[in-house]
């Protein structure tokens, strides 16, 4: 059996972009030649690694049980041929994924106090809402997610990271922004603005606050923080945000924090597939992001 780097490209390719259309667009291969490259990976193989239903594939388990080995086999090849080129032991590019909150407020920070401690310049960002991290992190189209939220999923494997306060925000004319002290209890009833399904500030919203009240009303229910920021200033609701993505709002006075008899706090978490390769620059990253404190001045 002869299986080539580029069929485990070709295939790990149709994969991640869910069509060999899209995989023949992203490779800058014909259609046909990403077929054939997945027909005689197959044939060499014995065995087919999607289903066909139609024009249609679908990974079946022996696709699936391919998809960690394939990726080890191109990064160590990347390595390889990058240490060839360079002496450096940090070899290849990060792709990191962040939350909303975290990739916003966070990981560029992180990212450029890396690069300082490392040298190493060849990373790339997607933010997100914590559900699609971890789909991508089940794809293998990225190396590290950082997400709030605990993650419970076999095939993932996370780390607690750091942690945030949790505030509850509404316009300075808000009824209840001039009550002090406030109760629990003068939430209730009221009107809010929470994330997008898949979000993890809603997933926390949902699971920590919300079971306090008798009744709340939504909304609006928007994709990013700042639309929420936005719409809170704008008079529409309350709003229930990390401290840390809300603090420059508070400082413009574009909102306040409501002064509540709680301490709602919430945790960040490191995660990556547990059948991930574990290259240096990949262990060097995590070993990192689980020493590394964030400065004063973005301290959560």
């Amino acid at each position: 059996m002869a299986l080539s780097l580029p069929q485990l490209r070709v295939f790990l390719t149709i994969v991640q972009e869910g069509t060999i259309t899209a995989a023949a667009k992203k490779l800058f291969l014909s259609k046909p030649a990403v077929s054939m490259a997945l027909a005689e990976l197959e044939s060499q193989l014995g065995y087919p690694l999607f289903d066909r239903r139609g024009n249609r594939l679908h990974l079946n388990d022996q696709g699936a049980a391919l998809i960690p080995k394939a990726d080890e086999l191109l990064i160590r090849s990347d390595e390889i041929s990058a240490a060839l080129k360079d002496d450096s032991q940090l070899i290849g590019c990060l792709r990191l994924g962040g939350s909303d909150t975290v990739g916003n407020q966070l990981l560029p920070t992180l990212i450029s106090d890396f690069r300082h401690a490392t040298s190493h310049q060849q990373q790339t960002l997607m933010i997100a809402n914590s559900q699609e991290i971890i789909d991508r992190l089940q794809h293998f189209e990225l190396d590290v997610g950082l997400v709030e939220g605990e993650i419970l999923h076999p095939d993932l494997l996370q780390m607690p990271w750091l942690s945030d306060q949790m505030v509850v925000v509404c316009h300075p004319d808000h009824p209840l922004a001039s009550q002090t002290p406030l109760s629990v209890g003068a939430l209730d009833d009221q009107t809010w603005l929470i994330r997008e399904p898949g979000s993890g500030t809603r997933e926390h919203f949902l699971s920590r606050l919300a079971p306090r009240f008798e009744r709340w009303h939504l909304s609006f229910e928007l994709n990013t923080t700042e639309a929420i920021l936005n719409a809170a200033s704008a008079g529409l609701g309350l709003a229930y945000l990390s401290k840390l993505s809300a603090q420059h709002a508070i400082a413009d006075g574009r909102v306040v924090a409501l002064e509540l008899p709680l301490l709602l706090s919430r945790r960040y978490w490191l995660v990556r597939h547990k059948d991930k390769y574990q290259s240096g620059l990949l262990s060097r990253f995590w070993d990192f992001c689980l020493h590394w404190q964030p400065q004063p001045h973005s301290s959560t």
